[in-house]
C-alpha cells in the first residue's frame, strides 16, 4: 500500500440522468443549507439564551453539532460529484470520511443513550435530577461522548487502513468501512470482530434506552404531569431513535449479507437516511416539541422583524 496517495475509488452514481442532474444539484444544495441553518440556529438560540442551559438542551445542541459533522460529510462531495459529474473519492479522502461518518455515527448513539438516561432521571427521580444531572456531570458525559467516538472511529479507519486491497469499486455513494473491507486481498477476521464488538456496543445502547424507557412510560402512567413531559420531551427522542435504529439496522444486514444486485435505489435511500434525516429532523423536532426553544426563537425573529421597521 506504499503507494496509497494515488488510489482512487469509484463510487455508486445517484440515479439521475444528465436532465435532472442540475435539479438534483438544486435540491440537494437547499436541504444542506436548510440543514446548517436550522442546526446553527438552535443552538445559537440556546447558547445566547442563559435560562436555556439546562442539561437536555446542552445534550440537543451536542446533537446539532454533530448533526452538521455529519451532514458535512456528505453534501459537499455530492454537490462537487455532481458537479463535475463525477463518482470518485482519493484513498486517503476516503479514510477521512470513514473516520468522520464513524465518529458521527457512535456520537449520535451515545448521545441519544444519554439523553435517555437524563429523561429517566427527569421523570422518575425528579427531586434528586439536581443533584444527579449536574453540571460537572454534564461535562463529564459530553467529553465521554467525543473522547469515546473519536477513539473508536480511529480504530475503524486504522484497521481499514492496513488492508491490501484488490478491487476499487465501492458499492456505496459514499465510504464505508465495510464497503472498503470488501475489497481487500486478505484475511479481514480482525475487521469482522471489532464490528461486531461495535455491534454489541450498539445494542447495549438501545438495552439501556429501552430499559429507561420502560421506567418513564411507567412513571407517565401515574401523572398527568408526567404526561405532559413526556410528549416535550421523550416523544421527539423516540422518533428520532427509531428512525435512527431502523436506518442504521437494515443498512448493515443489507450492505454485509442482502444481494448486491437488486433495489439499489432502496439501498442508497436506506444508506443516506441517517446522515441526511437525523441532522435535519433533529433541531426541526426539537426547536418546535420544546416550548422553551420555541418561545425564544419567536421572541428573536419578532425582535428582528421590529428592528427592521
Amino acid at each position: 500500500m506504499g503507494n496509497s496517495t494515488e488510489i482512487l475509488f469509484f463510487l455508486q452514481r445517484l440515479n439521475e440522468t444528465e436532465s435532472s442532474q442540475h435539479t438534483y444539484f438544486i435540491l440537494i444544495l437547499l436541504v444542506y443549507l436548510f440543514t446548517l441553518l436550522a442546526n446553527l440556529t438552535l443552538i445559537g438560540t440556546v447558547v445566547l439564551e442563559k435560562t436555556l442551559h439546562e442539561p437536555m438542551l446542552v445534550f440537543v445542541c451536542n446533537l446539532c453539532v454533530n448533526g452538521i459533522l455529519g451532514a458535512s460529510i456528505f453534501y459537499p462531495k455530492i454537490l462537487v460529484d455532481l458537479s463535475f459529474d463525477l463518482s470518485i473519492i482519493s484513498y486517503k479522502a476516503c479514510l477521512g470520511q470513514i473516520f468522520v461518518l464513524y465518529s458521527y455515527l457512535f456520537c449520535e448513539y451515545t448521545t441519544l443513550a444519554i439523553m435517555a438516561y437524563d429523561r429517566y432521571i427527569a421523570i422518575c427521580k425528579p427531586l434528586n435530577y439536581h443533584s444527579i444531572i449536574t453540571p460537572r456531570k454534564v461535562t463529564q458525559l459530553l467529553l465521554f461522548t467525543w473522547i469515546s467516538s473519536i477513539c473508536e472511529a480511529v480504530v475503524v479507519a486504522a484497521l481499514v487502513a492496513r488492508l491490501p486491497l484488490c478491487g476499487f469499486n465501492i458499492e456505496k455513494i459514499y465510504c464505508t468501512a465495510w464497503a472498503v473491507v470488501k475489497l481487500s486481498c486478505v484475511d479481514t477476521t480482525i475487521n469482522n470482530i471489532y464490528g461486531y464488538i461495535l455491534m454489541c456496543s450498539y445494542i447495549s445502547q438501545a438495552v439501556l434506552i429501552v430499559i429507561s424507557y420502560i421506567q418513564i412510560v411507567r412513571a407517565c402512567v401515574r401523572s398527568k404531569k408526567e404526561r405532559s413531559k413526556f410528549m416535550q420531551t421523550c416523544l421527539p427522542h423516540l422518533i428520532v431513535l427509531t428512525n435512527n435504529f431502523i436506518a442504521l439496522a437494515f443498512d448493515l444486514m443489507y450492505t454485509r449479507y442482502g444481494p448486491t444486485d437488486r433495489l439499489q435505489a432502496l439501498r442508497n435511500f436506506m444508506s443516506l437516511d441517517y446522515l441526511v434525516v437525523p441532522p435535519l429532523l433533529n433541531p426541526l423536532i426539537y426547536g418546535l416539541r420544546l416550548n422553551q426553544i420555541r418561545r425564544r426563537i419567536f421572541r428573536i425573529c419578532s425582535q428582528k422583524r421590529h428592528a427592521l421597521k
